[in-house]
């Protein structure tokens, strides 16, 4: 079998690197490319948890500090977000403390402040966090 490159074709190198784990050939196997992408996997849950959360609390954040603009399309993408992480936090359980990462939080937070003053062009949003992340996450919770 000839040896796809890791660089040259991750699909390719993939599918041979699983090809060679299950025929039991494991002296072939590229370990260390094979555990830095079993890492990368958590790292893009990770980064997915976070962008979910991100949106959600932009548009909090604007529907706080645009009553006027209040619509279903906000409340649409707000109820989307909110079963989206939850969906990702019964996928992957271990995800859940990530929410209680003061660090991780202040960073998403940010990102929400920067995302929703993008699409506003208001710059009065917070810059540190204001509701807690229970209240993010409640499905009846929707700020005045």
């Amino acid at each position: 079998m000839s040896h796809t490159r890791y660089e040259t074709d991750v699909v390719a190198w993939a599918n041979e690197q699983a090809a060679l784990l299950r025929s039991g050939k494991l002296s072939e196997i590229d370990i260390e490319k094979i555990a830095e992408e079993i890492e990368d996997v958590g790292k893009s849950e990770q980064r997915e948890l976070a962008r979910r959360m991100t949106v959600l609390i932009a548009h909090l954040l604007k529907w706080k500090y645009q009553p006027a603009r209040r619509g279903t399309s906000w409340e649409r993408t707000i109820k989307a977000q909110r079963k989206e992480v939850l969906y990702s936090l019964k996928e992957s359980p271990s995800l859940k403390g990530k929410l209680g990462d003061a660090d991780w939080l202040d960073v998403v937070w940010s990102k929400a402040v920067a995302l929703a003053t993008a699409e506003t062009g208001l710059d009065v949003y917070p810059e540190n966090g204001i509701w807690e992340t229970r209240q993010i996450l409640s499905q009846t919770f929707y700020p005045d």
